[in-house]
C-alpha cells in the first residue's frame, strides 16, 4: 500500500506544473496565427471566430497573418513555438492533408507535430467559368476540354492548395488536358479569370460569391455533397454524375503537439462553443462558410482520411511541389 501511495504521490508532483499552469491559463493574450495575408477567406472566418473566443477565455485572441508558401510558413511557426497554449492557429487543408505527400522536404507532419484541436470550418468549392466560355453545364466543359486538348487553362491560388487540387481531381477523373496556371492568392487568380486570361477555377464560396451573384462568372458546379443554402441553383457534382469530384475545402485548430492538455482542454472547449453558437454559425453560413467544431478524435480521423485520399490523386498524377 506504502508503494502505491508514494507513486500516486510522484504521479501528483509530476502533473502539478501542467494542473497548476492550466487552472492560470490564459492569463495574456494568446496570438492566433493565419497563414495567409488579411482580406482572404482563412482571414475572415478567423476574425469571426476569434472574437466569441476572446469572450469566452477573458483574454485577447488576437490574429496575426503570416503568409507565406500558401500556408506553409506560419504552420511551420506554429509546429515550432513553444508549446504554452499561447500560440495556435487556423491550419488548411492543404498543410494538414495535401502537402503530406506533395512535398518531399515538408517540414513537419501534422499528425505528428500538431495538436489537431478541432475542424473550424468547411468551405464548398465551386468551379466557374469566363462567360466568354461556350460551357453553361459542367459536362458541356468535359466535352469543350475532349475537344481542344491543352487549350483551356485552370487557375488556382498556388500549387497544392484546395483550388488547384479540386480542379487535378476534376482533371484525373474526366480525363481532361487543361493546363495549370498558378498564381499567389485569390485576387489574382480571379481577376485574370474575369479577364478572360484563363478560362476556368475551383475556388472557396466566398471568394467567388459575388462575381457569381453579378452574373461576371457562370457556376457550373459546387464540388460537394450537398447544395448550399446562399446559391441554391448550382448543382453539386455528385449529381452532375461525377461523385468522386469531392473538394470541399477546410481549415482546423491546431497548437503545438507538447502543449499540456488541460491547456488544449480550455482552447477546444472556447472553440466549440464559439462554432456551436448561433451568431458565429450565422456569420458563417452569410458567407456560405459552414461551422464545424467536431471532437478532437474525430478531426484527427477525419485529417487522415484526407491525407490518404489525397495522397492517392498526387501519386496517381505524379504532382509535386518543388
Amino acid at each position: 500500500m506504502s508503494r502505491l501511495v508514494r507513486l500516486v504521490g510522484l504521479a501528483v508532483l509530476l502533473l502539478w506544473p501542467a494542473i497548476s499552469f492550466a487552472q492560470d491559463f490564459p492569463n495574456h493574450p494568446i496570438r492566433f496565427i493565419v497563414p495567409f495575408p488579411a482580406g482572404g477567406p482563412a482571414d475572415v472566418i478567423s476574425r469571426v471566430v476569434t472574437e466569441k473566443m476572446s469572450s469566452l477565455l477573458g483574454q485577447p485572441v488576437v490574429i496575426e497573418n503570416r503568409g507565406g508558401a500558401g500556408g506553409l510558413v506560419g504552420i511551420n511557426s506554429v509546429a515550432k513555438s513553444t508549446p504554452d497554449g499561447y500560440t495556435i492557429a487556423i491550419a488548411p487543408s492543404s498543410q494538414l492533408a495535401m502537402n503530406v505527400t506533395l512535398r518531399d522536404d515538408m517540414p513537419f507532419h501534422p499528425m505528428k507535430d500538431l495538436a489537431l484541436l478541432t475542424q473550424i470550418v468547411s468551405v464548398p468549392e465551386i468551379l466557374v467559368v469566363n462567360p466568354t466560355v461556350p460551357a453553361k453545364t459542367l459536362a458541356e466543359l468535359v466535352a469543350l476540354a475532349k475537344a481542344q486538348p491543352g487549350k483551356l487553362t485552370f487557375a488556382s491560388t498556388g500549387p497544392g492548395g484546395m483550388p488547384h487540387m479540386a480542379t487535378e481531381l476534376l482533371k484525373h477523373t474526366a480525363g481532361m488536358d487543361i493546363v495549370h496556371a498558378p498564381y499567389t492568392g485569390a485576387a489574382p487568380a480571379v481577376n485574370d479569370l474575369l479577364g478572360g486570361h484563363v478560362q476556368m477555377m475551383f475556388a472557396d464560396v466566398p471568394v467567388l460569391m459575388g462575381s457569381i451573384k453579378a452574373g461576371t462568372l457562370r457556376a457550373l458546379a459546387i464540388g460537394s455533397t450537398q447544395r448550399i443554402a446562399i446559391l441554391p441553383d448550382i448543382p453539386t457534382t455528385a449529381e452532375l454524375g461525377m461523385p468522386k469530384v469531392e473538394a470541399d475545402n477546410w481549415y482546423g485548430l491546431v497548437a503545438p503537439v507538447a502543449t499540456p492538455k488541460p491547456v488544449l482542454d480550455k482552447i477546444y472547449a472556447a472553440a466549440t462553443e464559439a462554432l456551436h453558437s448561433p451568431e458565429v454559425k450565422d456569420k458563417l453560413a452569410g458567407q456560405g462558410v459552414i461551422a464545424v467544431g467536431n471532437s478532437t478524435a474525430d478531426f484527427r480521423a477525419y485529417v487522415q482520411r484526407e491525407i490518404d485520399r489525397w495522397g492517392e490523386l498526387i501519386k496517381a498524377t505524379g504532382i509535386k511541389i518543388k
